[in-house]
């Protein structure tokens, strides 16, 4: 029997897992919330979901490995890119979540939401819609 290691399903999927910072495990030692996958009638993997507060921890670091410098060096409109990608991940939705990202980008809270104003523009007016004011929770 193949090891899970060496499955190609498991090669298929393992960009996808290390891209949401989760972990592949044996499905026997499968607990909770981990998801096994099955493929053609077996289980091939687990994959162990990270906890949310990491997560935005990882998406941050392989925003640094895919820049290849740290995101307080990026100039600003790079960092405004930076926080719209964010922003459609989810990372403002966490708790802590503009203060974390602030603090990678080098820049005040203020100056994020300035960029998450500035994004909501940008889509307003390629709507036609002129400027709307952002509705935060």
């Amino acid at each position: 029997m193949t090891r899970p290691a060496d499955d190609p399903f498991v090669t298929a999927v393992r960009p996808l897992v290390d891209a949401i910072g989760g972990e592949l495990i044996a499905p026997d030692s499968a607990e909770g919330d981990d998801v096994i996958l099955s493929w053609e009638g077996r289980e091939v993997v687990a994959v162990r979901l990270p906890h949310l507060s990491d997560s935005l921890d990882h998406i941050l670091a392989e925003l640094r490995r895919r820049h290849g410098v740290p995101l307080a060096d990026l100039d600003r409109k790079t960092k405004q890119s930076v926080v719209r990608l964010l922003e459609q991940r989810g990372a403002f939705s966490m708790r802590h979540g503009v203060e974390t990202v602030a603090s990678a980008l080098g820049v005040s809270r203020f100056t994020v939401y300035n960029y998450l104003n500035y994004a909501d523009e940008q889509r307003a007016k390629a709507r036609g819609g002129g400027e709307r004011p952002r509705q935060d929770d």
